[in-house]
């Protein structure tokens, strides 16, 4: 970034050649201080992805099919995991027809459901993948203007959605994240990472690089879920043009709230992410552990349609030692709460907090929010009454919490089974699942990586481990 000898807030150093709000290197800045969800303005405005319509696509893609989640609208007593869902492979030129519930259209396997009983969300679609054969298309996404030079639709997933379709409340393992909104408004929920404790984190449905909250954070259950009450909700709707930062380890539930919505997004890797894989591993050890074995309690639905199979236990060790070998040393001496003293060290804005004894001396830099960027805005929750109105980018109307008399949560390990009394609880045998929710807890497993670590840093880098 050009030196400069003042910054007026909301505003950057901009190249006056330039259209665009921030320069690639000022967005590169801006990342690297920001530690809280953000939205850029102004940014896309030449983007050809922005022509990336469901009619747009449409076209492109012909008579390609498209693997579609469907979920019903009704409301349900705890989140809807993509294990609960219907699966449905068609075209988007059968998809739009059945979102207009045009009768006389060929609407395929989407028959089957009612629009005003299902949604439809083809998620996680890699754009590598569904246009190999339009390579060309991979430049209409230009990452580039974030200071991310050569990366661009290859290195993306799209999302296509109706009203309605929603992703789980989860936690993402790897990266942090940028969402491009393209057609219709999404409302993304988030929650900061240090409220990790008040969203019921499990591993079950499994899924690498996703932790998922036991919580429905629209109507959260108080009386199985008391600590969610505390969480720090923050919300914003995003619109067609904004580019939403999602920090790492931001936990977020995203809802399309228009007839047709059609995002994309692209995972940014950081060097923790090699720490990470490791915790990786030994969830996976844990849960295809106890979850392969044959047991009553095992007939649930546990592994997420994202993963291809059962992997076997020589399999997952031979992966944990492969994650084991690619740290450095040096990089895993800190597993628990990777990335909290960069977090430490601003204030809940991501404004730098100043240093009094570094030896570099404070750092100068504020992030410029205004016009172009605008922080997501904590949620202001009154728990037994309507949450009141964000303050954030674009407005969203406000939810009822479902409220029920709170329940004292006894012990880490403390699973909700919505017993009527304590002794009903304390008699409640407990499942596979309740193991699970202890052993693969995300503090857990950063414990087990962290001594991992400490012993593999022991031995010969090419020997074998264990």
């Amino acid at each position: 970034m050009r030196k400069t000898n003042t910054v007026i807030p909301g505003t950057m150093a901009t190249d006056h050649s330039s259209s665009k709000p921030f320069s690639p290197d000022e967005i590169q800045k801006i990342l690297h201080h920001l530690q809280q969800p953000a939205v850029f303005t102004g940014m896309t405005t030449n983007w050809p992805a922005l022509q990336w319509t469901a009619e747009h696509l449409r076209g492109c893609l012909g008579d390609k099919p498209i693997r579609f989640r469907l979920g019903r609208k009704e409301e349900r007593n705890g989140p809807l995991f993509e294990t609960h869902c219907a699966y449905a492979e068609a075209t988007l030129e059968q998809f739009l027809s059945w979102t207009r519930d045009d009768a006389a259209a060929d609407v395929g396997p989407f028959c089957k459901y009612s629009t005003s009983e299902y949604w439809a969300y083809a998620d996680y679609k890699y754009i590598a993948m569904l246009f190999q054969d339009l390579p060309s298309m991979f430049e209409d996404v230009k990452w580039c203007d974030f200071g991310f030079e050569g990366r661009n639709g290859k290195e993306s997933t799209l999302w296509i959605g109706t009203e309605g379709a929603n992703t789980p409340c989860h936690q993402d393992s790897y990266g942090y994240n940028l969402v491009l909104q393209v057609e219709g408004r999404k409302r993304w929920h988030l929650f900061p990472p240090e409220d990790a404790a008040k969203l019921y984190p499990a591993r079950i449905p499994y899924e690498e690089s996703s932790v998922f909250s036991q919580v429905d954070v629209l109507r959260p259950d108080l009386a199985r879920f008391p600590a969610f009450a505390g969480a720090r909700h923050h919300v914003v709707t995003l619109q067609p043009g904004q580019v939403l930062y999602v920090p790492r380890h931001w936990w977020h539930y995203v809802e399309s709230v228009d007839p047709v919505t059609i995002s994309v997004n692209s995972w940014i890797e950081l060097e923790v992410d090699d720490v990470t894989r490791v915790s990786e591993a030994v969830a996976k050890v844990v849960v295809f552990a106890l979850k392969g074995a044959s047991s009553g309690d095992n007939a649930d639905d546990w592994l997420n349609p994202t993963e291809e199979r059962v992997t076997s236990h020589d399999e997952n060790m031979q992966y944990l030692n492969l994650a084991l070998r690619a740290v450095q040393p040096g990089r895993g001496d800190s597993t628990r709460g990777l990335g909290d003293k960069r977090a430490a060290e601003r204030d809940s804005t991501g404004q730098t907090r100043k240093r009094a004894h570094s030896a570099r001396g404070p750092d100068p830099f504020g992030v410029p929010f205004g016009p172009n960027l605008a922080p997501v805005r904590r949620q202001g929750l009154d728990v037994g009454s309507a949450a009141a109105p964000e303050h954030g980018p674009a407005g969203t109307q406000p939810r009822k919490i479902q409220t029920s008399p709170p329940l004292t949560q006894s012990g880490l390990c403390a699973r909700a089974g919505g017993a009527s009394d304590d002794r009903e609880a304390a008699d409640r045998a407990v499942t596979t699942n309740d193991l699970l929710d202890c052993l693969a807890h995300p503090d857990i497993i950063a414990r087990v990586t962290e001594l991992l670590l400490e012993r593999h840093a022991g031995k010969s880098w090419n020997a074998p481990f264990c």
